[in-house]
């Protein structure tokens, strides 16, 4: 029954290899459609007599389609979500996010210019003018300030700064401000309007945005939730500052999730509950509960210890590409850091591999710290898996994911030595950012193919 259901899981979340290409070729082409709107609109005749309002309205309508696609990358479409997975995916909402208000910043200065070189007018003068006349400048200024104030608090060093709640509470303001500018475009951008094709574009683009946030942001999250029900079954202390919640509800053999995801959390008790935490399921989904566990890092995860039997849980989910819809050979090579085992401890739960091809790297500081170490060695003395505990401090003379211990000797000779077959395995890393780094670099220099390589950062 188990594998059976695993089985079903694992084909439920694939998605076809081409769907990746497909959907990076359409966001392509809608860039390439937008400058082509722009040279139908003589924007390239115009940049001989008016340079600055031609290259401006070019900016303007790059900016505006790079934000639509931003709204789409956010807007957690399963497809989009299990073909780049979530590094790829967060690396790419940035990339795209950070252009956009880019050509916006360069767009808003660049009009400015060539209005007030076409009224004869200082810059100043004619920036007021523009918010203060226009038909929805004062909106659209108000959109602008909400997507620079996601912008400022999305680089790295300002998230740094920020709990995940509060930082996930200001991202949705990007929602507002693509709102916000859309009465601007409609009502002063001529290029939005100046023929029937662009028309269609731009109200089609906004419709695609808005529908799929409408309905994998609002409506199947609603759905699912209403559907299973879900709540605290129970709250078990699994070492110093961690617990796991176990959760159960209705059709829980149909809820789509498999080993290796997670869903984004929130328990109905007490203040702050509206603020959801993302955790992953620290065990293989067998169709009656779920196990989550997190180790008290803030606010979001400490509360779980405070949880009590029957607290209603709201989920958004699930989530995350590691699973086993991304292997591509029979032998696997797990690393993992502290909390970093939950999902990986799932996997070597769930995923079929013979006796002695799965090996397990469990990193820690000490023994005490080491997290499900009984269900591992239960688990590695039913199915055959090697473990090598990773224990210590690790060297401050350079970077690597191996305790100090090892410092005299380069990590991938290390790890060819443990696991001389390496290249041969399925690679799964889940751990802190700075480690997960270490440990991506020395499976390539090991010759690890890229494709076998599969990770998931807790870097947000």
């Amino acid at each position: 029954m188990a594998t059976t259901l695993t089985a079903r899981r694992v084909t439920r979340l694939a998605v076809r290899a081409w769907w990746r290409d497909a959907a990076g070729l359409t966001a392509w082409l809608s860039v390439l459609f937008v400058v082509a709107l722009w040279v139908s609109g003589r924007g390239v005749q115009d940049l001989g007599s008016d340079f600055f309002t031609s290259t401006g309205r070019l900016t303007g309508l790059l900016s505006a389609d790079l934000l639509l696609l931003q709204v789409l990358l956010m807007a957690r479409i399963p497809s989009v979500e299990r073909s780049y997975g979530q590094d790829e995916l967060a690396r790419r909402h940035r990339l795209v996010g950070f252009t956009s208000i880019t050509l916006l910043a360069a767009h808003l200065v660049l009009i400015t210019l060539g209005y007030a070189a076409t009224d004869r007018s200082g810059v100043l003068a004619e920036a007021w003018a523009l918010v203060t006349t226009y038909p929805g400048m004062l909106l659209a200024t108000a959109g602008t300030a909400a997507l620079g104030m996601v912008a400022v608090t999305s680089v790295r060093a300002a998230r740094r700064r920020l709990r995940y709640e509060s930082w996930h509470l200001l991202h949705l303001y990007a929602y507002l401000g693509a709102g916000l500018a859309l009465p601007h475009q409609l009502w002063a951008g001529a290029d939005f309007t100046a023929s029937p094709i662009a028309t269609v574009f731009w109200w089609g683009a906004y419709a695609a945005a808005a529908g799929a946030v409408l309905v994998f942001r609002l409506g199947v999250p609603v759905w699912l939730n209403a559907r299973h029900r879900l709540v605290v079954d129970q709250v078990v202390p699994e070492g110093r500052g961690v617990v796991s919640v176990y959760l159960t509800g209705r059709w829980i053999e149909k809820l789509p999730v498999a080993a290796g995801q997670f869903f984004v959390w929130r328990f109905v008790s007490g203040p702050g509950w509206t603020r959801g935490k993302p955790f992953s399921l620290s065990a293989a989904p067998d169709g009656q509960r779920l196990r989550i566990t997190a180790k008290d890092l803030g606010p979001g995860s400490r509360r779980l210890a405070t949880l009590r039997p029957g607290t209603p849980a709201l989920f958004e989910g699930p989530y995350g590409r590691l699973t086993g819809t991304v292997r591509n050979g029979s032998k696997l090579a797990m690393f993992a850091s502290g909390i970093g085992i939950t999902p990986l401890r799932a996997l070597l739960e769930e995923l079929p591999y013979r006796s002695g091809d799965a090996v397990l790297f469990l990193r820690a500081g000490r023994q005490a710290d080491l997290l499900f170490r009984r269900e591992i060695e239960d688990l590695a003395a039913r199915r055959g898996v090697r473990i090598h505990y990773l224990l210590g401090r690790r060297s401050r003379d350079r970077v690597s994911w191996l305790p100090a211990g090892y410092a005299p000797v380069p990590d991938d000779v290390v790890l060819r030595h443990l696991v001389p077959d390496i290249a041969d395995h399925d690679v799964y890393v889940c751990g802190p950012d700075a480690w997960t780094a270490a440990v991506l670099g020395t499976a390539r220099h090991a010759g690890v193919p890229a494709d076998r390589i599969h990770a998931e950062r807790f870097a947000w």
